[in-house]
């Protein structure tokens, strides 16, 4: 018989993998719980927002020197100051949509078919983008343009169904755009942090009521495992896509689509 303990470890380890690649974290915890089995109820579906957490602090702690010059200098540098006000403006848009439209999403469109199929199509546009011919005008995340910082927010939105991927919205729109793919990336753990936190927040806000001291304790698990995964994964993503791009990442959503697609024809 699994314990919590270990269906935390193993969902942090799904989380911390995913988060960042663009290849849809949600999707994959939905598709794992689906087919694995791994926890069932509203306690686990707060987990899987909750241990996010830990991966966005394993951003935190990558990019913390960085982060710490924004925050000192945003009062009195201008530079400083329009980066963050450009994480700001491309926040914004997911924080409407979904106030608005939160709770008919998690109910109409949180479910293992829309996941297989969102994986698929996020695939097909990857290795598409991957092979177009754009041309280069942004190479540093902290200065693109506010309207482009705009557009990616809304692009982000689109993540709101599960098997699109945020980070992958947000990279394709960025490069789109005409980021290279490294600050496309990059960008997308920026913007993931003011995201996170905030569906952290509410989640825990609105669930309060029903954690726990266990339940407090499988979370601190997911956190730790997810953080300590994500640390791994950021570091090596960033290198990989540089020199190779996003195809091994869209043929995986491909892979992972269309054996859940077959798993549900059948049945599972």
């Amino acid at each position: 018989m699994m314990t919590d303990a270990i269906r935390a470890v193993i969902l942090g380890i799904v989380e911390g993998i995913t988060e960042f690649l663009p290849v849809s974290s949600t999707g994959h915890m939905l598709l794992v719980k689906r087919f694995f089995g791994l926890g069932e109820g509203a306690f686990w579906d707060s987990f899987v927002v909750l241990i996010q957490l830990g991966a966005i602090l394993a951003i935190v702690v990558l990019y913390f020197a960085k982060l710490w010059r924004v925050a000192l200098g945003m009062f009195s540098n201008p530079d400083d100051r329009r980066f963050v006000i450009g994480v700001l403006v491309a926040f914004l848009p997911a924080v409407v949509i979904g106030l608005i439209a939160g709770k008919y999403i998690k109910e109409l469109l949180f479910n293992p078919w829309v996941v297989c199929f969102s994986l698929i199509v996020g695939g097909a546009i990857l290795i598409w983008v991957d092979q177009l011919d754009l041309q280069v005008r942004e190479d540093d995340a902290t200065r693109y343009p506010l309207m482009m910082y705009l557009w990616i927010g809304i692009a982000q939105c689109t993540a709101m169904i599960p098997g699109v991927s945020r980070s992958g919205a947000s990279i394709v729109a960025a490069m789109l755009l005409g980021a290279d793919k490294r600050s496309a990336a990059e960008f997308s753990f920026f913007l993931a942090i003011p995201t996170m936190v905030g569906a952290f927040a509410y989640d825990f806000y609105k669930n309060r009521a029903e954690m726990t001291t266990d339940h407090l304790g499988i979370v601190a698990i997911g956190f730790v495992v997810s953080f300590i995964t994500a640390m791994i994964v950021v570091k090596t993503f960033l290198n990989y896509v540089t020199r190779h791009g996003f195809t091994f990442f869209a043929w995986w959503r491909v892979i992972v689509g269309t054996l859940g697609l077959i798993a549900l024809a059948l049945g599972r």
